[in-house]
């Protein structure tokens, strides 16, 4: 259970919840460009775009959650438990496993339009990064300044979408989230204006009224709604301080709190919670976080680094409470 948006102020600004109930000590980690990727059948490729965002770094290799490379492409990839399917090798295609998705987006395509050409000839294949690590099933967004993009593998092949919206939660496919969209067309920021019945002297007496029927709870249907619905009416500056900051208010209106998603199917007290919330500037390479325990924006600037280098660099996730009495 996740939410993933883009925003745009100045700058474009790209982010996600990721809601489970563990972690596997993750940490944002910086690609440099000569970093040796091996893509198996597809070769290595040493020589790429800088990329930086959250991974598990296994054996030396960095399993991406989401990050942007250095030209401003952004991907995510996101749940999608009951629809993904994956595919044996395919001689016609460029075959590549689920974990390796977004490294082979990003190492090689400058833009979105590079991007849809990768995926018009890619194969999404059920190869497993090692026997501690099966693959995933998951769906993804990609976005740059230009627009943004969904890639779903499912038992009919490979899909692209256009996501107008900017927003991807989880199941079920991206199609059913765009239609539902529909059911909730009548809702505003603006206080509501009486078309009950022009008889009767009805009034708003609170603000808000204008979005009742928006949906709270925690369901994938749910989230994407009310992402949507804040992202596309969020009103804010354009300063690094103002856009960030913004942006966390956004992604908080999904956020999981820890007790309200049991995990039923895992057995004992397991509970769905926003592990990180992230929000990336695009433009400038810095990738900001906040986690569960802690709510301090903490900031890693990917050109901080040797980016022109061969060795991947990760700062660890910050899981400590950072509560402060000030007098």
């Amino acid at each position: 259970m996740c939410t993933a948006i883009t925003y745009r102020t100045k700058n474009l600004y790209f982010g996600r919840t990721l809601d489970l109930e563990y972690h596997y000590k993750e940490g944002i980690t910086v690609t440099p460009r000569k970093y040796c990727f091996d893509f198996g059948t597809n070769g290595k490729l040493g020589q790429h775009y800088a990329m930086i965002g959250v991974a598990t770094v296994a054996d030396g290799y960095p399993l991406y959650y989401d990050a942007v490379n250095e030209k401003g492409l952004c991907a995510a990839g996101l749940s999608f438990p009951k629809s993904a399917k994956y595919n044996a090798s395919c001689p016609e295609k460029d075959n590549i496993g689920s974990y390796e998705f977004i490294p082979w987006m990003l190492s090689q395509s400058a833009s979105l339009l590079e991007a849809r050409d990768l995926i018009a000839h890619i194969n999404i294949t059920d190869k497993a990064f090692s026997d501690s690590f099966e693959p995933t099933p998951l769906h993804w967004m990609i976005a740059d300044r230009e627009g943004a993009v969904v890639i779903e593998a499912t038992q009919d092949g490979v899909k692209l979408y256009d996501n107008p919206v900017g927003v991807l939660t989880n199941e079920p496919e991206f199609e059913y989230h765009m239609q539902n969209l529909n059911n909730y067309m009548s809702l505003s920021p603006n206080p509501p204006v009486n078309s009950f019945a022009s008889q009767l002297p009805l009034c708003a007496y609170s603000g808000g009224m204008g979005a009742i029927g928006l949906p709270g709870d925690a369901s994938s249907m749910s989230r994407f709604i009310r992402a949507a619905f804040t992202k596309l009416n969020s009103a804010s500056g354009d300063s690094e301080d103002e856009s960030v900051s913004q942006f966390f208010h956004i992604l908080a209106s999904v956020t999981q709190i820890r007790g309200c998603v049991r995990l039923m199917n895992l057995g004992g007290e397991k509970y769905n919670r926003t592990v990180y919330t992230s929000c990336c500037n695009a433009d400038k390479g810095i990738y900001y976080y906040t986690t569960y325990e802690s709510a301090r924006v903490v900031g890693v600037d990917m050109y901080r680094e040797e980016v022109d280098g061969a060795s991947l660099v990760s700062y660890p996730l910050e899981y400590e409470s950072n509560l402060e009495i000030i007098n």
